[in-house]
């Protein structure tokens, strides 16, 4: 605490605040640390030192000799007796030195000639003569000080600084020669009163003046209550205070109202009352509102042990007031009268009250109020407020914001001239885009509950900024709707990937803030990260503040280290380069199967195959057939197709493997038995029944019979004994409807052709011997048994 303290006393002054920003510092903080002596390890670079709040009884010399870098230094709430400030004769560059509250009673010495900022108040000095040693401080921009007595010679070594800020604390003062404080030259005086039964009077009238702008502080009644309202007009009437500040006031209503009466009948033109803590009745009292300079008017945080009273009598007094700045702040204020006539106010700030809806309901006399600062409330309903703007042509900025607010579509009849509205954190929903001032444009509506924006709303075709920060919007608004928008606010919300069309509708936006939303790194979100390539510095926060939430993998990356190549994005590329080489490979393939005849010698390889598995598959049985089985094939062909058969077909299957044996019918038909008979023996003599197809063979009825006979036994007997050769191309025109099984046969069942290439012969009678291939009993074996039943 004590260092936040000191932090807020160094930004005080604008020269520490300055400097702190621009200059590297290296920061000692001790502060709280029940310390009784200056620790004796510390940098010698150290340039901010904090030893506040510590049991401090004495300085040594070689406490801080050794920090020449060392400027600012903090000994506030110590219990320090005695300072020579030759402890800091190695410290250069000292600018800061807080020495206030302790026990201090005297100062020897000189202090760096570099101080601009010295806090010596709330010490047990008698008198100010320690200012005689402050002389060469012609840097010196803020002095705190205070003593018992104060006397003119006090301050003569000092008159000729150039001060900003003076704080004079009268806590234990007993004795005060008039003209002292006049002495100062100081653009601002800080007066603590005394607390005892010592009177101000000679104080305040140095006080006023002297200086333009200047705070009292600690006010209580007793200063008043004994004098007369003379005696406080002679302070008003001396004044040449411009600049007035109340703090920590504890009055009852009639001195508060007596005090303002005349300091509104002096020089003040601003009067800043800060903590007034009123007490006692509160009655209807006169006030002259007329000759004053008054301008602007505050009271920021007051509290009362009154209740029972008239609200107008209260309120009355600041609703009537000419000024042009009127604010009560943080006062829980619960009512606020119309002004009985035409007001000179513009600017009203209520914030952190607790003022309803009714509030300047039907007022007509506000006709010069700019600006209106109602947040912190407890207003209700949106259409309410919009009524009360109504009767306010001047209104240009209206301040609504976190107040319990909604709106269900009710009417709205808003003021035409307001073109700044702040309705943020009031839990509105979407609806509230259909009850907004057409001319606005500025429209905060931050940390409420929006998801989009409604088709059907008012356009507002002025709005250059809309601030939708910390909503739930899932994309970028549509901003066809604001044509003018200039700053789009989404930062906060859950957009994951703003949609393209939402991209293309912002592009007038000059700046958008869209940081801190949980992004979805893929192809979506690449026209988003592509506006900051195309307009840099649009996207505000751009890139620390655009990370990846999604997928789990991208997740920590900045967008801007996220590579997403075009293809993966581009759906017409990406089949383009998949597709194409498909498509080209299948063509070739396609090409060269065909230059190849690559189709054909797979299908015999099938076929080849198919064979070998059904031989495996029906080994056992087969060896039953086996016993009964002469040949291995029996062969049916048109006459006019007998010479590729002689020649050709049985050549390659009898001569290259003398184990095959086929069955002809001008060799193995007997003599004397019917051609049918013939036929039917040889079939079932043999392990499978080959017939050469050709437009020849669908013309000899010969060939039908023996495909009939072929066909009849592959049904009765459930045998795969049919062999088809297709040794020329049959048309489907050229067989006869008789021939209805061979047209079913060759639908059904993989029939071997006969390639034109000599090169691919080798695999035809390779498929045609595998389709054949089965072990037959030797034939000499046989031969007296076979001869018997085919003479039989």
């Amino acid at each position: 605490m004590a260092f936040i303290s000191f932090c807020l006393l160094a930004f005080a002054s604008s020269f520490v605040g300055t400097w702190c920003a621009t200059s590297p510092s290296v920061i000692a903080n001790y502060s709280g640390q029940g310390l009784s002596t200056v620790p004796s390890n510390l940098s010698s670079l150290t340039t901010i030192l904090d030893l506040s709040f510590n049991f401090i009884h004495a300085l040594e010399d070689a406490d801080f000799s050794y920090m020449s870098e060392l400027r600012l230094l903090n000994l506030s709430h110590n219990a320090l007796n005695e300072l020579d400030c030759k402890i800091f004769e190695f410290n250069k560059n000292l600018e800061f030195v807080d020495l206030s509250n302790n026990s201090l009673k005297n100062i020897s010495g000189l202090f760096p000639k570099a101080l601009r900022h010295l806090d010596i108040s709330f010490n047990d000095f008698k008198t100010m003569s320690v200012c005689e040693g402050l002389s060469n401080l012609l840097q010196l921009e803020y002095l705190g000080i205070g003593a018992a007595e104060i006397k003119k010679s006090d301050f003569e070594t000092i008159t000729h600084l150039q001060l900003r800020y003076v704080l004079i604390e009268l806590q234990r003062l007993s004795g005060y020669e008039a003209g002292s404080i006049s002495m100062l030259n100081t653009e601002h005086i800080h007066i603590i009163l005394p607390g005892g039964t010592f009177d101000p009077y000679s104080v305040l009238i140095d006080a006023v003046r002297t200086t333009k702008s200047l705070e009292l502080s600690n006010i209580s009644g007793w200063q008043l209550k004994n004098e007369s309202e003379k005696y406080m007009a002679d302070i008003a009437n001396n004044s040449i205070v411009t600049d007035l500040t109340l703090s920590h006031i504890k009055l009852d209503w009639f001195h508060l109202i007596k005090a303002l009466q005349c300091i509104w009948h002096s020089s003040v033109e601003k009067l800043y009352i800060y903590d007034l803590n009123l007490f006692g009745f509160v009655t209807k009292m006169d006030f002259d509102y007329s000759n004053t300079s008054m301008k602007e008017f505050v009271v920021d945080k007051a509290s009362t042990t009154v209740f029972l009273f008239n609200q107008e009598d209260l309120y009355r007094i600041f609703a009537e007031m000419n000024v042009e700045n009127l604010s009560v702040i943080s006062a829980n204020i619960i009512f606020m009268v119309c002004p009985l006539k035409p007001s000179t106010i513009q600017n009203i700030h209520f914030e952190d009250n607790a003022l309803p809806d009714k509030i300047f309901s039907n007022c007509n006399t506000l006709t010069q109020l700019r600006s209106l600062n109602l947040a912190q409330n407890k207003l209700e309903k949106v259409s309410k407020i919009s009524e009360m703007t109504q009767n306010m042509p001047s209104l240009k900025y209206l301040d609504i914001s976190t107040n319990p607010l909604h709106y269900t579509g009710e009417v709205c009849h808003w003021s035409q001239s307001i073109i700044w509205l702040n309705l943020a954190s009031c839990d509105l929903t979407s609806l509230i885009f259909n009850c907004l001032p057409k001319s606005l444009k500025t429209l905060i509506l931050k940390n409420n509950d929006i998801t989009h924006i409604p088709l059907e709303m008012t356009k507002l075709e002025n709005l250059k900024l809309l601030n939708l920060a910390f909503n739930r919007m899932s994309d970028l608004p549509d901003c066809s709707f604001f044509t003018r928008l200039a700053v789009l606010n989404v930062q906060s919300n859950i957009i994951s990937s703003p949609s393209r069309e939402s991209i293309k509708n912002c592009q007038r936006v000059k700046e958008l803030n869209v940081r801190h939303n949980p992004f979805q790194c893929d192809c979506d979100l690449k026209n988003f990260i592509d506006i900051e390539k195309m307009s840099p510095g649009k996207l505000i926060g751009w890139p620390d503040s655009y990370i990846c939430e999604h997928p789990e993998d991208s997740r920590g990356i900045n967008l801007k280290n996220i590579d997403i190549p075009i293809v993966y994005c581009n759906v017409y590329l990406l089949i383009a380069i998949i597709v194409l080489p498909i498509m080209f490979m299948v063509a070739l393939l396609y090409c060269l199967c065909k230059y190849f005849d690559g189709p054909w010698y797979l299908k015999m390889l099938c076929q080849w195959t198919r064979t070998k598995h059904r031989v495996r598959r029906k080994k056992n049985g087969y060896e039953e057939l086996q016993k009964e089985t002469v040949f291995h094939a029996f062969v049916s062909y048109s006459e006019h197709d007998a010479s590729w058969v002689k020649h050709t077909l049985l050549p390659n299957l009898e001569k290259n493997n003398a184990s095959i044996r086929i069955c002809q019918h001008e060799r193995n038909f007997v003599a004397g038995k019917s051609i049918v008979e013939n036929i039917i023996n040889c079939i079932d003599k043999s392990y499978k029944s080959i017939f050469v197809l050709s437009p020849n063979f669908v013309q000899s009825e010969w060939c039908h019979y023996e495909l009939y006979f072929a066909h009849h036994k592959l049904y009765t007997e459930n045998t795969d004994n049919l062999i088809l050769i297709l040794l020329e191309p049959i048309p489907q025109y050229l067989i006869p409807s008789k021939y209805y099984k061979l047209k079913t046969l060759m639908s059904q069942r993989t029939y071997l052709e006969w390639p034109k290439e000599t090169g691919k012969h080798g695999l035809f009678w390779a498929n045609l011997r595998a389709a054949i291939n089965v072990n037959l009993p030797d034939p000499e074996s046989q031969s007296s048994s076979s001869v018997s039943d085919v003479s039989s």
